[in-house]
This record gives C-alpha cells, sequence and structure tokens, in this order.
C-alpha cells in the first residue's frame, strides 16, 4: 500500500507539473498571440520578420513588440542583434531619445544604438551632446557606456553617406581623456561594423562599400592613417566578417575552412601596424560566439558544452599561440558581455581547453572580467563559480 501511494504521488506531481506547463504556454500565447505566428512560420526571411516585427511595433508598441523578440521562436541565423535595431528604430520614432529609459542591455545594447543612430541622423553634430549624456545613462554596467558609442558610429556612418573618412573624423572629435578616449574607439568600431553590413542605408553603401572593403588589401581601412592609433585594435576587432568574404567564404554561413584561411591575414600585419595582431585575432572569437548558437543572441547564457567546445576548436585554427590566446580572450568577453551575462557559459567554455597553458589564458581574462565590471561585493561570489584552484587568483587583490 506504501509503495502505491508513492507511486500515485509521484504520478500526481506529473500531471500538475503537466498542467503547470500547459496553462502557462496556453497564457503566454494569450497574452502574446504574435507568438503563435512565428512559431507556425519558423521559416520566414530575415526581411519578413523585420516587416512582421516592424508592424508590430507600430501597432502596438516598440516597447511590446520587444518584448515578444525576447521569447519568439525564430529561425536559426536569424540576426537577432539588427532584428532588435529594425524594434529600436520604431522606439525611437515614437519616444524620441526619451527611449533610452526603456531600453535593455538584451540583444546587445541594440535598443540604445537605435536611440543613438536616430539621434544623430536627425540632427548631426549638433546632437553629441545629448548623445554623451544619454550614454552615459545607457542600461547595464560599466560596459554599456562605451557600447553606446559603438552604435552611434553606426549612424554617424549612415549619416555620412558612407564616407568612412568622414565618419572616423567625427568619431574623433568626441573622445574623452577621463574615459582614456573610450568614446573615440567604441565609435570607430561602430563605423567599421557598419561598413560591412550597410544596415541602415544599403543604397549609399554600395556606392562606397568598394572604397573602404578591398579585396587585394584585406586588412584596409585599419591599417590606414585616417584611422587614429586609439580606434585600431577596435576597427581590426570588428573587421572579420570582411576577411571571411575575402577568403571566399559566404557571410550567411561561414566554414572552418574560410576561418583557417583568413585567421592567416591578421599574421601578415608588419611593421607598427603589428601591434594590432592580437584584435585581429580577437575579433573571430567575438564572432564565433554568434555563429555557434545560430546568431541567437538570446540564448548566450544557456549555450552548452558542445556549443562552447566548437568555439574553442575553431579559435585553435589560428595555429599561432598568441592568436588562439587573443581569440580566447574574445570569447570569454563576449560570453560575459561586460558582466551583464552570468558566468556560467563563460566558465564551461574555459574548461573546454585542453592544455594549461590555453586554461589558464581562459581563466585569467575571466577573472579579469570580473574584477573589472564587478563590484568588490560581487566578487566573492563569482570566484566561487570557479574551479579550485582559480579561486585564490581570483581572490587576490591584484591580477
Amino acid at each position: 500500500m506504501k509503495k502505491l501511494n508513492i507511486l500515485l504521488g509521484a504520478m500526481l506531481v506529473i500531471v500538475i507539473c503537466f498542467l503547470m506547463v500547459n496553462i502557462a504556454t496556453q497564457f503566454k500565447g494569450g497574452r502574446y498571440p504574435e507568438l503563435n505566428y512565428l512559431k507556425n512560420n519558423n521559416k520566414l526571411e530575415f526581411k519578413d520578420l523585420q516587416i512582421y516585427f516592424k508592424k508590430i511595433a507600430q501597432e502596438k508598441g516598440a516597447e511590446y513588440a520587444f518584448s515578444i523578440l525576447k521569447i519568439a521562436d525564430l529561425p536559426p541565423n536569424t540576426d537577432i542583434h539588427l532584428l532588435a535595431h529594425t524594434v529600436g528604430d520604431i522606439l525611437y520614432k515614437q519616444q524620441g531619445m526619451q527611449g533610452i529609459k526603456v531600453c535593455t542591455q538584451d540583444f546587445r545594447n541594440a535598443c540604445s544604438h537605435s536611440i543613438v543612430v536616430g539621434l544623430f541622423i536627425d540632427r548631426g553634430i549638433s546632437a553629441l551632446q545629448d548623445i554623451a549624456n544619454i550614454c552615459r545613462s545607457a542600461p547595464g554596467g560599466i560596459g554599456a557606456y562605451g557600447m553606446c558609442f559603438h552604435g552611434l558610429g553606426h549612424g554617424i556612418l549612415a549619416y555620412t553617406g558612407y564616407d568612412m573618412t568622414k565618419a572616423v573624423s567625427y568619431c574623433s572629435q568626441i573622445g574623452t581623456p577621463a574615459r582614456h578616449f573610450v568614446e573615440t574607439s567604441e565609435c570607430v568600431g561602430g563605423t567599421m561594423m557598419e561598413m560591412i553590413g550597410g544596415v541602415h542605408d544599403p543604397i549609399a553603401w554600395q556606392r562606397q562599400k568598394d572604397k573602404y572593403l578591398k579585396v587585394n588589401d584585406p586588412l584596409f581601412p585599419c591599417n590606414q592613417n585616417f584611422i587614429p592609433d586609439i580606434a585600431k585594435e577596435n576597427c581590426y576587432n570588428y573587421l572579420t566578417p570582411h576577411l571571411w568574404e575575402v577568403a571566399g567564404g559566404d557571410l550567411g554561413n561561414p566554414t572552418e575552412a574560410d576561418f583557417a584561411k583568413s585567421f592567416k591575414y591578421c599574421s601578415k600585419l608588419s611593421g607598427e601596424e603589428s601591434a594590432y595582431q592580437e584584435s585581429c585575432y580577437g575579433g573571430f572569437g567575438k564572432e564565433f560566439v554568434a555563429l555557434a548558437q545560430s546568431r541567437d543572441i538570446r540564448r548566450t547564457e544557456q549555450m552548452n558544452q558542445s556549443q562552447l567546445k566548437t568555439i574553442y576548436n575553431w579559435c585553435l585554427l589560428a595555429e599561432d599561440t598568441d592568436g588562439i590566446s587573443a581569440c580566447i580572450h574574445q570569447v570569454v568577453n563576449s560570453l560575459y558581455w561586460g558582466g551583464e551575462n552570468k558566468p556560467d557559459s563563460a566558465v564551461t567554455f574555459c574548461g573546454q581547453a585542453d592544455n594549461d597553458q590555453f586554461r589558464n589564458v581562459c581563466f585569467s581574462q575571466l577573472i579579469g572580467n570580473f574584477k573589472y565590471y564587478q563590484k568588490p561585493s560581487r566578487l566573492f561570489g563569482l570566484c566561487n563559480t570557479l574551479p579550485d584552484n582559480y579561486k585564490k587568483e581570483c581572490r587576490a587583490k591584484n591580477i
């Protein structure tokens, strides 16, 4: 009888759990009816998704559209960051620069990017002071300030008609010594990313892209003098997709062969430019995190061991100790995302390293992130997430 009661109790628990999940699903579908449409149309092209989310944002408000985007079932390889830009652009039209108040760091700060991009496109140079003030209140931790100016770089390039020389000169005007000119560096990184994608004005981009993206000089324009030294690291860091294209890869689905071939372009940096090899190699790590999860950056905190092992193996394709280390550094930075994400994925990633050197490189970078982005009161708890042999290093006052 006792065993029967235990069995019946277990079955009752299972039934209750099933009903709760079913009710929650129905509630979510009732609250957001758009979710059912997206689930049943999971082969929509990116342009179709842009149109659909733009319509939602216009009819029900951008905040509502962002709520949908956070939880919707979307086709693999959908660029969630760019899709969030579509919603953010509508938010700017609806609320102006005050829209920054409802932005979050979700979608890798795409919302705040849209606000500053829209503001600059509307008002040009006269908006810079307002943009600086907005970026100081950008949502998220201390890393959000720099990412806000990254978004501005996208807008500046579109404003100049994709004249990168002129855009970089504008970025150079906004750097502050107190912030170690991070504003200029991130702004130039944004212009480089925008130059590769041409998202905000494809027609103007088509007219200019061959001037700044060269097959016969893959490292152009980052190796040019019009890129200030303070910004060269970020320029090379965002150049990676162009290197894949030069190597013959398809940006929608680059392969390991493309990675191996394009890594070699970084090794060609020489003379004074050789100082930026680490940034060039590191850019691959940043991109790998998105690729390994089919560009669904909403799931970064839930990446599994197989995905993280794949990223580590991709970094090994650099076939250069310093290059591999730089790639690992940027993977850690991207997984932890300025302290906005939980550390679990980064800790699991570091555990994939199959030799002591790269494992130490990985955990040391993560510890550095802990200490830079988090308050001392949180440090002890974060250190406890690490394997025992790294806890002491983490708890030390200096790295």
